[in-house]
């Protein structure tokens, strides 16, 4: 797959209500994977049910995904307005590799590019305009 930029949505625990309701309103069915599911927190956790990533697909061109804000996943926790990110993806790792260092430049890198336990290579930051970006490379090699 090409690289493609996708709106990632953040909810206070709120995010399977709302692509539900997104769901409805587009005509299509999310698909969600909780923390606990994931084992990225143990199963009696409060924030095992909460959604770790969700994806809504309305078309090609139209795809939404999502997570909850747990305690403990940033320091400042859910912050409304600054809810919304910018995630790249894809499989072409040079552009997006690329991307990733160009747009991070003069900004704060919160998560190094890194292979992660999903299989990708992820990372984030924050760039100097204070825009949050997503950066993930499928398939990848850890380079």
């Amino acid at each position: 797959m090409p690289a493609a930029l996708h709106p990632y949505l953040n909810f206070p625990g709120t995010s399977r209500e709302a692509f539900e309701f997104y769901g409805q309103a587009l005509g299509a069915t999310p698909q969600f994977l909780t923390f606990g599911e994931a084992g990225a927190v143990p199963v009696d956790d409060p924030g095992a049910d909460k959604i770790m990533h969700g994806s809504l697909e309305v078309t090609d061109l139209i795809r939404l995904y999502v997570s909850d804000v747990i305690e403990g996943m940033s320091p400042e926790g859910f912050v409304q307005g600054t809810n919304v990110t910018l995630s790249l993806m894809g499989d072409d790792e040079a552009v997006l590799r690329s991307a990733y260092e160009k747009l991070s430049e003069g900004g704060t890198v919160t998560m190094p590019l890194e292979k992660q336990m999903w299989g990708d290579l992820y990372g984030s930051f924050t760039d100097r305009f204070g825009i949050v970006w997503q950066v993930d490379i499928s398939g990848a090699e850890q380079g």
